[in-house]
């Protein structure tokens, strides 16, 4: 019975597979990523499957199932599958591994591009949200989520060297995770935050004085281009303090409707935001690699004045576009940054 049941999944998964991929044909056991597949396209796959099977899986578990086979079986599944705390993005043979964390959003996918671009031989785990198989509450907390994935990353790497990566939300937690692990005496090699900065509550008055006017400059050029409906979602999103909205290369903001986020996505960012809000960073008694975006949105324009006062050193390099476009659009440029600082870490 199980069998057949899982015929009748590939029979529906195949079509599926075929025209996202723009393939005439494909091997149930070819794997997604050898096929052309891409993080763009694992979105897409798997809104399709959601429309078609009526379940929804994050994006990230193309990389436990990469294949038409392994997917149809995970789908079959009596208990709905559940994501790892750590998913392995990247094989390698060197050690030690390198652990990149998160964004707001949660998931580790959006850093498929930078990824394949970094020349490293090290394997390379992306640390997942809790929450986002929607299973599990998301954390509210970023000590319990660096703790967390920390009792994770111990399963793969009891001791150090570690070499850390976090974007944006994530570079909060992977310095949380840093200092964990220096109070517990390990050597932390690589600690490096991608365009991540603290609350504004936590910023000096003068920082939160200029990131205020941005925001409302911004605000107020956005009111005259949305409709009325979506302008009203914006506002309040704004005076709830829930989302914060990445701005493009002129200074505009990407609006992206509620409703277009799956309620499931939308709980794991809620839960972040309210993470970020509450976490005031201490000083760490390290070094830290940080990388920032040419064009600044929501977030402070001078890093320095960040984290200086929080760190025991700071050494800041520049990547072309915004906070999103440094992961989606300039990842050859991020990736060389990070494989030079993996190189560096490692002697």
């Amino acid at each position: 019975m199980k069998n057949q049941s899982t015929s009748t999944m590939v029979e529906l998964l195949t079509p599926i597979w075929q025209h996202v991929l723009q393939l005439p044909s494909i091997n149930i056991d070819e794997n997604f990523f050898d096929l052309g597949g891409d993080s763009s396209l694992a979105l897409q796959l798997f809104n399709e499957i959601a429309e078609t099977c009526g379940r929804e899986l994050p994006p990230v578990m193309i990389y436990h199932a990469s294949t038409i086979a392994s997917l149809a079986a995970l789908l079959e599944q009596s208990t709905p599958p559940r994501c790892p705390p750590v998913v392995l993005l990247k094989a390698g043979s060197k050690t030690p591994p390198v652990f990149i964390t998160h964004g707001l959003g949660g998931s580790v996918i959006d850093f498929f591009q930078v990824i394949k671009h970094m020349q490293c031989p090290n394997p390379i785990y992306g640390m997942q949200a809790k929450g986002v198989d929607g299973a599990d509450e998301p954390f509210e907390d970023i000590t319990d989520m660096a703790r967390f994935y920390l009792e994770a990353i111990n399963e793969i790497q009891p001791r150090g060297p570690y070499l850390l990566v976090g974007y944006s939300l994530g570079g909060l937690v992977t310095l949380e995770m840093a200092q964990l692990l220096s109070e517990r005496g390990e050597k932390v090699a690589l600690l490096a935050m991608l365009d991540s900065y603290p609350h504004m509550r936590y910023l000096v008055p003068m920082q939160r004085l200029r990131q205020h006017l941005r925001l409302a400059k911004r605000s107020a050029s956005l009111m005259t281009k949305l409709p009325i409906r979506d302008a009203i979602a914006y506002i309040t999103q704004r005076s709830q303090r829930r989302l914060r909205i990445p701005g493009d290369r002129n200074g505009k903001a990407r609006y992206q409707s509620p409703s277009a986020i799956s309620p499931v996505i939308q709980r794991v960012r809620e839960s972040a935001y309210a993470a970020l809000t509450r976490y005031q960073p201490r000083f760490y008694d390290g070094r830290i690699k940080f990388v920032r975006a040419e064009i600044t949105t929501d977030f402070p324009d001078d890093p320095c004045a960040v984290w200086s006062k929080l760190a025991r050193g700071v050494e800041v390099e520049t990547v072309p576009g915004d906070h999103l476009e440094i992961i989606t659009t300039h990842f050859e440029h991020l990736a060389s940054i990070l494989s030079r600082y993996l190189r560096e870490a490692q002697g």
